[in-house]
């Protein structure tokens, strides 16, 4: 295990999460903006009901809609590959489609999907498109895009291992992911084995409220004293 890398309990700790119980937890560690770090309604799930994605990302940034300077257009071109096994795994492919319009192509259908998948990756996040869903939700292999696309039309690989953006959430190689059905985010490593208990802690700390709602003694009285309460265990919370 690299220095980078998570201890494989947390990992797993981290796909028993929904995505908007990481992004609390993240929050109350105050490392960055709350408005920054995740995909928006451009990206979405493609398979909703899988688990949550927990991976670490391999960049690579593609155009779909204009033929290659030279070489082939399509899916020969194998040095990325390498780039994607230099990064721990479990492994998620992210893809910039660099086009004015992404999506008019899709850089990753059933045979990409099986490529992908015996080099230990897990999933993909583009904000362009994808194809052969079907095929690809038989090999549990969840994706994250804009949209489907019928063609691969002229997709090819501009460059690989370097940053980039996925509508506002910007990627860099190694950056380690968590999704689900609510969108994408990167976790940042140096608070990342603490989410779990964070996040676990948080969860229960509402289920209180909620508890109280669904109860006979709900009165908007108590429930002022409980998000009192909350707000004050939450400001005095240090993880």
């Amino acid at each position: 295990m690299t220095s980078n890398q998570i201890e494989p309990s947390t990992l797993e700790e981290l796909r028993q999460l929904d995505s908007c119980s990481v992004a609390n937890a993240i929050e109350k560690f105050g490392v960055r903006l709350r408005n920054t770090g995740f995909t928006d309604s451009t990206v979405r799930c493609i398979f909703e009901d899988f688990s949550p994605l927990v991976g670490y990302a391999a960049t690579v940034r593609v155009r779909t809609a204009e033929p290659p300077m030279e070489g082939d257009s399509y899916y020969y071109r194998l040095d990325w590959l390498d780039h994607l096994l230099s990064v721990p795994a479990p492994r998620v492919l992210v893809v910039e489609d660099m086009d004015p319009h992404p999506g008019v192509g899709s850089f990753v259908g059933d045979v990409h999907a099986n490529i992908l998948q015996a080099l230990g990756c897990v999933g993909l996040v583009t904000n362009g498109a994808v194809r052969n869903v079907e095929a690809v939700r038989a090999l549990k292999f969840q994706m994250f895009a804009q949209n489907l696309s019928v063609s691969h039309a002229f997709a090819h690989i501009c460059d690989f291992g370097g940053p980039l953006h996925i509508g506002p959430m910007a990627v860099q190689s190694g950056d380690l992911l968590h999704g689900d059905r609510h969108g994408v985010q990167t976790i940042p490593l140096e608070i990342a084995q603490k989410i779990p208990a964070v996040a676990q802690r948080m969860n229960s700390e509402e289920r209180e409220i909620i508890e109280l709602c669904r109860s006979r003694a709900f009165t908007l009285e108590k429930l002022r004293a409980d998000v009192a309460d909350l707000r004050a265990k939450r400001k005095n919370f240090k993880p």
